[in-house]
């Protein structure tokens, strides 16, 4: 019974430290989230925010204040 948890946290820290290596790095994403304040958003922006480029190789917006 000890083996199980022993088991679990291996893979609870396996699944931890590759939660988000399959996520690719887009030039424009990395050029979005470069300047502090922005972020990318599938739709529109939320009402204070502007849409200022595209994320994702243009599938997301870029919003910045």
């Amino acid at each position: 019974m000890k083996i199980l948890y022993l088991l679990f946290a291996v893979f609870l820290l396996l699944f931890q430290a590759t939660s988000g290596s399959a996520d690719p790095l887009f030039a424009d994403t990395v050029e979005c989230r470069s300047a502090q304040g922005r972020f990318c958003r599938v739709g529109a922006c939320p009402p204070t925010f502007t849409a200022t480029g595209t994320c994702h190789g243009g599938m997301m917006n870029c919003c910045s204040k």
